[in-house]
Formats: C-alpha cells, sequence, structure tokens
C-alpha cells in the first residue's frame, strides 16, 4: 500500500514526529511505500529524506488558526495529495488532522487520525473543550478510522461522542529498544532527576522547579531536556531561586537515551497528555517514574509500582514523593526494574507498529 502520512509540523522532536518516523520505517521495511507531509524541517524529517522517504516540507501548514494560511494549507495539501495518489492518508496532530482528513474526503481517499491526545481533555477550559469537542465529531464523521494512544483517550471520545466504538482503535505508543549500556543505575547518589520536555503548554517545568526548591536541603540534581518558548522563563526562574548550580538545561537533544541512562528518576509534570512517549523511555531505560496523573499516564505508571502518580496541582504530593525518591536509593532502584519489565511486556516498538499497520490494512479491506 502506498501511505501519506501527515502531520503540522515536523521541526519539533515530540512524540507525534517520533511515532511518524517509527511507523515510515515500519512500512518501508514492510514493502510498503510512504510519503510524509508536514510543515518545517527538523531532524527527524531530514533523517527520513536520509533514508530515501519522500518528504514534503508544506508552505502553508501553520500550528496556530490562521483562516487565510489554513485555506492555503487546504489546496496546497490537496495538490500534493492528488500527485501521489496514496491508498490512505494517516494524519497527526489537530490542525493536519483536520484538513488532512477533509482533504481525503474531498479526494475520496480513506483517511485516519491517530490522537495523541486529544485538544478537549481534561485541564482545557469548558468552553475550549465544548469548540474542539464539536470540530473533531464533524471531522471524524468524513473519518474511517481513529487510533487513540491509551484506553483514556478512546474514553474521553465516547464520553463526547466524538465517535462510535466500532470507529476507534487503542494502540498504545511503543519506543525502541536500547543497548544494555543505556540502562540506567537508579540506586546511585546523589540522584540526577530528568525531565524530557517540550518547553511549552501542556508541559509543566515551572512546577517541578516549585517542588525542588522545596527540597533545597535534599542532594539532587536536575536535567531539562528541551526547548520551547517558556524555556527562558524557567531559566529565569531558576536563577531567581539561586538553583543554578543544582539545574541544567540541556536544550533539544539526539541522544536522550545516553542522558536517561545517566538518570536515577524521570519526572514528567503536565497539565493533560495522551500516552507520552518520554515516560516509555525512561521505562524502557529502567528508570523510577514521578508523573501527572493525567490522560493515558496510568496506563504506563502504576501508582506504588514503578513510580508515583501526582494529582494534577497537587504540589504537596510531588514535594512529598520526590523527598522519598530522593532519599530512597533501593526504592528508586526497585521502581526501575518494575518499569523495565512493563515496557518489555506492554510499550515495545514492535508492537506499536505491527499494530497500526494491521489497522491501516484493516481499513483499506472495508
Amino acid at each position: 500500500m502506498k501511505v501519506i502520512q501527515m502531520i503540522t509540523r515536523m521541526d519539533d522532536m515530540g512524540g507525534a514526529q517520533i511515532h511518524v518516523r517509527d511507523i515510515c520505517d515500519a512500512l518501508i521495511e514492510n514493502g510498503h511505500e510512504v510519503v510524509v507531509l508536514a510543515g518545517g524541517k527538523g531532524p527527524i524529517y531530514k533523517a527520513l529524506t536520509a533514508k530515501g522517504i519522500r518528504c514534503v516540507d508544506l508552505k502553508n501548514l501553520k500550528r496556530n488558526i490562521h483562516p487565510y494560511y489554513d485555506i492555503k494549507a487546504f489546496f496546497e495539501i490537496r495538490k500534493h495529495v492528488r500527485e501521489i495518489n496514496p491508498d490512505l492518508i494517516a494524519t497527526h496532530s489537530a490542525k493536519a488532522g483536520i484538513i488532512g482528513r477533509l482533504v481525503a474526503k474531498f479526494v475520496n481517499i480513506p483517511s485516519i487520525y491517530t490522537a495523541h491526545g486529544w485538544a478537549f481533555t481534561e485541564g482545557v477550559s469548558k468552553r475550549k473543550r465544548w469548540l474542539y469537542a464539536k470540530i473533531e465529531k464533524w471531522v471524524s464523521k468524513r473519518t474511517k478510522g481513529i487510533i487513540t494512544v491509551s484506553n483514556y483517550d478512546k474514553n474521553l471520545a465516547l464520553d463526547h461522542r466524538v465517535a462510535q466504538d466500532n470507529k476507534m482503535e487503542v494502540i498504545h505508543n511503543g519506543v525502541r529498544e536500547v543497548e544494555q549500556t543505556h540502562l540506567a543505575t537508579p540506586e546511585i547518589q546523589p540522584p540526577t532527576i530528568t525531565m524530557v520536555a517540550r518547553f511549552a503548554s501542556p508541559k509543566d517545568q515551572l512546577t517541578l522547579l516549585n517542588a525542588l526548591n522545596n527540597l533545597r536541603a535534599d542532594n539532587w540534581k536536575l536535567m531539562f531536556v528541551g526547548d520551547g518558548p517558556t524555556r527562558s522563563t524557567i531559566e529565569q526562574t531558576a536563577t531567581e531561586y539561586g538553583l543554578n548550580e543544582n539545574v541544567e538545561f540541556l536544550g533539544n537533544r539526539l541522544d536522550v537515551a545516553n542522558i536517561l541512562a545517566s538518570s536515577q528518576l524521570f519526572v514528567l509534570i503536565s497539565k493533560w497528555e495522551g500516552l507520552p512517549l518520554s515516560v516509555l523511555e525512561a521505562m524502557r531505560g529502567g528508570l523510577p517514574i514521578i508523573a501527572s496523573n493525567v490522560g493515558g499516564v496510568k496506563e504506563a505508571v502504576f501508582n506504588g509500582e514503578n513510580g508515583f502518580l501526582i494529582e494534577r496541582g497537587n504540589l504537596e504530593e510531588l514535594i512529598r514523593k520526590l523527598h522519598l525518591l530522593i532519599n530512597t536509593p533501593i526504592l528508586r532502584k526497585e521502581m526501575g526494574e518494575q518499569s523495565r519489565k512493563i515496557y518489555e511486556q506492554k510499550f515495545t516498538v514492535e508492537k506499536m507498529q505491527t499494530k497500526t499497520i494491521n489497522y491501516y490494512q484493516k481499513i483499506l479491506d472495508k
């Protein structure tokens, strides 16, 4: 089959971009043809083109709503779709998901949308949730199938009557295996705490920094991996707190597995999520996890087993769990071992790739 993979931006290093890369690799390895349509060029875009995968930089596809560019993007995408003439269009991220599926309907090609977390999830304002759910419900009627990366997201769509149960398939995210040399040693003291996330909503680096500012008497180091519009504000806050010697900002990195291997604890504080790849990568590396109990996170992090779940906005609980794990190396080791077991059982990239391609074929067979 010939498949178009479409995503709003490819100049970011987020979970959706990595997901697209992994699906492209699987399609090529299984003898299928794939073309990527996306706005912007980043490391993953360049890596795909280096493998001989055709990637098209969409000049008019922007992240924010802009009627002028959105209309231009529709016609730009339609032009490329007609020229490529795929069997299936697989879309990712909100903007590409909407415009891409409308183009697919217009040219009578089946489309699939992978929801890497819904825009109408908890944590978003009621007004925006209502609006996004209405839009998604309208677009979903023009979609042949929907992949949700967690049971939470499927149930959320059902609750908002966005799509019927038989139109959705849950396929958990998966991440690539690493060499044994990339497994962490969580029991090392003092611990290095790592958060891998874009500096933008829904990620909440500030709350983590505030929590650790209350634990100045403990011995720890914090590494932030990622970039984005709020980074400068967080850096300034770290300076105001006098934590410059404890906190390091590494920016976007291609060696995340190496960074996680040198860490002892992974933390992800978010206002909302789908099923974040960063948590799965940390579990793959054998790290204990502290994460916000949002979206599908609880389908990977089991409270008290391989880490702790923190309810949204509960700073005091975050401080308590950080203090516990910072000062209890044997617990970090035990939880890290559980993380690794859960990863091996549920979240390998091969499981995700196989299920996704099978679902693509199922949609085409219909």
